[in-house]
């Protein structure tokens, strides 16, 4: 099977989704583009038991209309019927590799209350803050987004930003690689859910200052990146990258 690296990537960051808790039972799905007319994506396939326990056999190469990209790749699994999600960002975004849907509960819930994620913290979570601190658009249709316009509707929210919030469903997030656009909706999770803890505490939610946020270093996509990839995976145990 081609591309096997790649499915063994994408099944073991579906897990990791899982495993933060961004992914409860059968929904959310992460593609990789391979060229400018396909893509890897997670399928659905005849035994299908959630993100948690996916393998690389579920994922498959498919082309931006839906349709298999080569001999026997959908001969059993399907495609969520939300490809458009992926298929429009990776249209309109020659700059990404990478998208995740994820349905993390505390972001639903976080927008739902009114809260927007801001860069509250510091140190705490650099990248998450920076990402906040560019702002993240909320698209505010709680649909499937299951077709090419339902989808333009959300890219157009999307704008040149890594991630989006979708009102009453979950996030999308993207990036130049399955480990960063996961790593990205890990750290809109993390910010939702710190507050909403903040505000059910009583607290304010403040923005960090300028000054510190200037004072955040850039630790380098090695340490961001990798070695976060490193743990996501050590977490999912020893068995990460190994089921087929």
């Amino acid at each position: 099977m081609q591309h096997m690296p790649e499915r063994r990537l994408i099944s073991d960051a579906c897990r990791v989704l899982a495993a933060r808790g961004l992914a409860d039972g059968i929904l959310g799905h992460i593609s990789l583009r391979v060229d400018d007319t396909t893509l890897l994506v997670r399928c659905r396939g005849p035994r299908e038991r959630g993100l948690r326990w996916t393998t690389p056999a579920d994922i498959r190469l498919v082309d931006l209309n839906g349709r298999a990209a080569a001999p026997g790749e959908l001969d059993d699994w399907s495609v969520p019927n939300e490809l458009p999600l992926h298929t429009e960002v990776l249209r309109t975004r020659p700059d990404v590799r990478a998208v995740v849907h994820a349905h993390p509960p505390a972001v639903v819930a976080a927008d739902l209350a009114g809260l927007a994620l801001r860069p509250i913290v510091g140190a705490f979570d650099i990248p998450g803050t920076r990402l906040a601190a560019g702002g993240v658009p909320v698209h505010p249709r709680g649909v499937l987004i299951r077709d090419r316009r339902l989808a333009l509707e959300m890219v157009r929210a999307l704008g040149e930003r890594p991630a989006v919030l979708l009102r009453g469903h979950g996030l999308t997030s993207t990036g130049g690689s399955v480990p960063e656009a996961v790593l990205r909706a890990v750290s809109l999770d993390m910010l939702a859910r710190l507050s909403l803890e903040i505000t059910q505490a009583g607290g304010t939610l403040r923005d960090l200052p300028e000054e510190d946020l200037a004072e955040l270093p850039d630790l380098g996509g090695s340490f961001h990146h990798d070695t976060a990839w490193r743990h996501e995976l050590a977490r999912l145990g020893p068995a990460a990258g190994q089921l087929s």
